[in-house]
Formats: structure tokens, C-alpha cells, sequence
């Protein structure tokens, strides 16, 4: 089929490979280059540098609500577009331009966790299990109908990240099985029971509070994990708190108990990797050697 693929960050890039070996990629829509690093010098997405080194034909517009990016797009006479975490809303004749529709790759198990932040929000909230859902765009904010769901479980001590790469996976499969069976496959409208909304993560959220569950605080630090990072301020530095797992123990919130595992509001959690300002990612043993914790975070 010819294609119009539209995505924008790591995510997206199994599903842009994925596709291009199957099909005919007409043109990749993506993010305007944006500043990035210490010289803040304008960056390309990650789907844009994938497709120019695929040789792809890429366009960023900053906005596709313009009569002129809506008759580019209907120009390119496709099939079908493929979207995944893309980052502008499709106006309706846009979602209308592509002869079979708008596909989206959603990173839930709609309709649990609409929105902007899906697989942080699974893992903060103790979801058991989480998936990919295939849905034919509209234009609600994640509301179209499903083509097609795959499940899987999340670990007990899975962070954001590793999810992350394991969900970009399963939808690139996902949006291959969904295209081959596209004539087959039935829309399934989405219940209104069981909606929720995952909002954009707000670095304030990032504090950890011990006075919390242990179950809580553990879900904060592997769920922020490892953007924006859930941190803690010791001797003035800010320290984030990467992964985690519930340990035994108990105590005031906040009290050191042994090595990196701290007493929440009930139970306790043994921080398993950290990074201190301006360091890599370390084991919490190694972050240790030159971090002298107090007898109580705050």
C-alpha cells in the first residue's frame, strides 16, 4: 500500500522500519527539528533522522491546519497514513485524505490511558498488564474505534523504559498484522466504561514522598523512569532515583534503613540504580561509594 507514515520520537521508529520493509512510504510527517543539547542547536526527531537515512521523503509543518498542508497531503493520493506518538492534532480533512483512513499505534489498552503519557501512567498506577491498540483515527483525542489489541503483563520491577522499548516493538508488529488484514478486520467502538486519561507528566509529580506506601513510591520511581527521573534532594544535590524494588523494613518516612533502602509511609524501598548531578546511571552500590546518605531523606 502506499503509505504515509507520521511519528515523531524513538517510539515511532520500529514502526517507521516495520512499515518501510512491507510497503511503499510515500512521504514521513514528523516534528519540526527542535533545540537540543548544550549548544541548543535545532535537532531532527528521531523518525526524521531514521527516514533520511532510509532516503525517505520527510515534511515537519508546524501545523496542519493550513488549506495549503491540507492539499499537500491529500496530494500524495495514499492509502492509508500509519501515526504513532506524532504530536499534532489531524485535522478532519486530513484524517479524510488517505483513501482507507488514519491508522494510530496507541500505547494502552484503550479505553484505559487516552492521551499524552500511556505507559508512564500504566506503570504509576500498578497496572497489571498493558498492550498496543490499533485504532482508526477521529477526531476525539484517542477515542476511534479498535482494529485490533495485543496484551502483555508488566513486570513487578519494569521500569518506564524498558516497557517502553517492548511496547515500540509489539506496535510495529501490531501495525503490520493490522494492515495484511486490514479488509477483515471489524471496528470496535470504545466503551465508555473504563476511560482514563493520561496527562502529560508534570515534573513537579518528580519529588518523592515517603510518606507514602511503599508501593506507591516504588510504582513513582520506576514509572518516571528514565524521564523526567523521580529525584530526592540529599546535601543539597538532586539525586535521581531510577529503579527500585519494595523491601522488607519499616520506619519513620524517609529514614534510611540499610545501604539505598528507605522507609515509606508504610513498608520500605531499596533503590536499585541512581545518578547523581551531572553522572551517568549507576548501580546504587557504586553511587554509594561517593554519597554519604543522612539518617533521613527529606
Amino acid at each position: 500500500m502506499r503509505v504515509i507514515f507520521m511519528g515523531t520520537p524513538e517510539f515511532s521508529v520500529p514502526a517507521l522500519d516495520a512499515v518501510h520493509a512491507a510497503h511503499e512510504i510515500v512521504c514521513v510527517y514528523t516534528q519540526p527539528p527542535r533545540p537540543a543539547g548544550r549548544g541548543k542547536k535545532d535537532r531532527p526527531s528521531p523518525v526524521q533522522a531514521r527516514a533520511e537515512a532510509l532516503g525517505l521523503p520527510v515534511r515537519h509543518p508546524a501545523s496542519l491546519k493550513t488549506p495549503e498542508a491540507q492539499a499537500e497531503f491529500a496530494a500524495l493520493k495514499a492509502d492509508v497514513a500509519v501515526v504513532v506518538a506524532y504530536g499534532l492534532i489531524l485535522p478532519q480533512p486530513v484524517l479524510d485524505a488517505p483513501a482507507r483512513g488514519c491508522l494510530n499505534i496507541h500505547a494502552s489498552l484503550l479505553p484505559r490511558w487516552r492521551g499524552a503519557a500511556p505507559i508512564h501512567r500504566a506503570v504509576m498506577a500498578g497496572d497489571a498488564e498493558t498492550g498496543i491498540s490499533i485504532m482508526r483515527m477521529e477526531a476525539g483525542l484517542d477515542t476511534g474505534p479498535v482494529l485490533l489489541t495485543e496484551r502483555t503483563r508488566i513486570g513487578p520491577e519494569e521500569t518506564t523504559a524498558a516497557l517502553h522499548d517492548r511496547l515500540a516493538a509489539m506496535g510495529a508488529a501490531a501495525i503490520l498484522e493490522a494492515l495484511r488484514r486490514l479488509d477483515g478486520l471489524v471496528p470496535v467502538p470504545q466503551p465508555e466504561a473504563g476511560v482514563t486519561y493520561a496527562a502529560k507528566i508534570d515534573k513537579a509529580e518528580a519529588r518523592v514522598n515517603w510518606t507514602r506506601p511503599a508501593e506507591e513510591v516504588d510504582r513513582l520511581i520506576r514509572g518516571l523512569s528514565p524521564f523526567p527521573g523521580a529525584w530526592v534532594e540529599i546535601d543539597g544535590e538532586r539525586v535521581k532515583l531510577l529503579r527500585s524494588r519494595l523491601a522488607k523494613g519499616q520506619g519513620q518516612p524517609g529514614a534510611v534503613l540499610a545501604g539505598f533502602t528507605v522507609a515509606c509511609g508504610s513498608g520500605a524501598v531499596q533503590i536499585t540504580e541512581a545518578q547523581r548531578e551531572g553522572k551517568r546511571p549507576m548501580p546504587a552500590d557504586e553511587v554509594l561509594r561517593g554519597l554519604v546518605l543522612p539518617e533521613r531523606l527529606g
